[in-house]
């Protein structure tokens, strides 16, 4: 392989890597936030013991995360310096602001929530929880708007005598429609993600216990109830989430159309210009730019999913095809079809398995039951993975079907604000990108085992029980009139 693809390579995993951890942060930081509420206003153990059950899972996926996330601002020099030269001015601006205001944020106040235990007064200690909550939002919108000005670049004009792409208005960066779509779509994915975490951790320890004393002798019939009411917050998110991420979904969809047209028909395999165009349930056969396949499909729905009418007609790949070789000159621009193809079903297929567990949840969960049934149990570490490959293969179909572009043109932007991916590399030999590939899987193979080792250890611990954390109730509780904060022994916290 060539410098080209092996930098692709290199990226592609390394990303696609970091985004494990990404969206369980964005989505568990809030519902840890709710949980330390609910002990705050109610007094109820339960909560507490939740708090700290998941805010240590929290921790661990965080410190991975940040550590696998350092490499990406990495690249952009090392393998894509070419590409950092024609979108520095724009793409550095929400970077800086990410890293300077929202991550230091989130680390600022995470430290403090973490060692504020018994410390910092309750609302405070609150607080801390939800302002690091925020903090992640935020950060999500800035790194967003960074990838949303790659799928449809605005706000910027074409410096020809440095060659760079130059900023005009940062607020049309921050506006941008695609980044308006994309943020809800990510940070409700993002609530499918930890919903069946939480769900699905939740899940497995009711029917573990229940199960574990011989049907529901009193000791584990007390530490399901802590369970139940966490099973409920991860089902009420995983709910709220699923709605969130059909309709958000929905408005990118019809949004890529517009802006990115050879990607939903790639998406679609769908090569020649149709009306009434059917949405491809699946395909048999070669996927590839011949379209030499036999199709299930939903007649007039791709239609719909583009412009709201059934019977709209739709550009097909080897139109756009056409069409790009007039404005932007000889070149392929069809992305590989197979990836695209069924990476975008692949996104919705895992999504299932989430919805699975929630209407399983909610049938077992009437009348305030508490589930015991084992198959139950099985679905829920079955479920646990799927929203995880639902994201990743959804940033795979997103990435890869923006290709050969590094930037996509604008269709009612400047025409000279584009970039192929082949003209973003870096030049450096091919096998300085294959030493450090092979490094960075290598690292990050060994960081995967740690983390699913930590996370792993950290689930079959269990919560804490009420005698551990009876001594941080008290530490929490107000002190006498007249004492000093200094005569309250530290707990330790993690």
């Amino acid at each position: 392989m060539d410098t080209l693809d092996l930098a692709r390579w290199q990226f592609g995993i390394t990303t696609v890597y970091h985004f494990i951890f990404v969206p369980l942060t964005i989505g568990l930081a809030p519902l840890v936030a709710v949980m330390q509420t609910a002990w705050v206003r109610t007094g109820h153990d339960h909560w507490l013991r939740m708090t700290r059950f998941f805010g240590e899972l929290l921790l661990i996926n965080f410190a991975i995360g940040v550590v696998t996330g350092i490499v990406q601002e990495f690249q952009f020099g090392m393998a894509w310096s070419e590409y950092s030269r024609f979108v520095g001015d724009v793409f550095g601006a929400p970077l800086a602001i990410e890293g300077l205001a929202a991550f230091f944020v989130e680390s600022t106040f995470l430290g403090l929530w973490i060692f504020g235990w018994g410390r910092l007064p309750k609302l405070v200690h609150l607080g801390c929880i939800w302002a690091v909550a925020l903090a992640v939002n935020a950060s999500a919108f800035f790194i967003l708007a960074a990838n949303s000005w790659m799928q449809h670049p605005v706000g910027v004009t074409y410096n020809p005598t440095t060659g760079r792409a130059e900023m005009t208005d940062i607020g049309a960066v921050l506006t941008n429609p695609t980044l308006l779509a994309a943020f809800p779509h990510t940070v409700t994915g993002a609530l499918v993600v930890a919903g069946t975490f939480v769900a699905g951790v939740s899940g497995w320890w009711c029917v573990h216990l229940l199960r574990r004393e011989g049907g529901g002798r009193v000791t584990g019939r007390a530490d399901a109830a802590a369970f139940r009411p966490a099973l409920v917050v991860g089902l009420v998110a995983l709910l709220v989430g699923g709605v969130g991420v059909a309709v958000s979904g929905d408005a990118q969809a019809k949004l890529m159309f517009a802006q990115q047209p050879m990607k939903m028909a790639a998406a679609e395999a769908l090569c020649d210009t149709e009306t009434g165009a059917g949405f491809s349930l699946i395909a048999v056969g070669d996927v590839g730019n011949n379209c030499d396949v036999r199709q299930l499909t939903v007649p007039g729905l791709t239609s719909w999913l583009a412009t709201g009418d059934t019977h709209a007609t739709l550009e097909g790949v080897r139109a756009v095809q056409a069409r790009y070789v007039e404005l932007y000159g000889p070149a392929n621009y069809t992305p590989l079809l197979p990836v695209t193809y069924w990476t975008f079903r692949l996104m919705i297929g895992f999504g299932v398995f989430s919805a699975a567990l929630a209407l399983a949840a909610l049938w077992l969960l009437r009348r305030g039951r508490t589930p015991s049934q084992a198959w139950f149990g099985r679905l829920s570490l079955l479920a646990l993975p799927m929203p995880f490959l639902a994201n990743a293969t959804g940033w795979v179909f997103t990435e890869m079907g923006r290709q050969p572009w590094v930037v996509a043109p604008n269709p009612t932007g400047p025409a000279d604000v584009r970039l192929l991916t082949a003209q973003g590399v870096s030049r450096v030999d091919s096998w300085e990108v294959a030493i450090s590939l092979v490094a960075l899987t290598a690292v990050y193979g060994v960081l995967a085992a740690v983390w699913f080792g930590l996370i792993r250890r950290a689930v079959s611990h269990g919560a804490p029980s009420n005698e551990e954390v009876a001594e941080l109730v008290t530490a929490t509780a107000p002190l006498p009139p007249g004492a000093s904060p200094a005569e309250r022994p530290l707990p330790v916290a993690y």
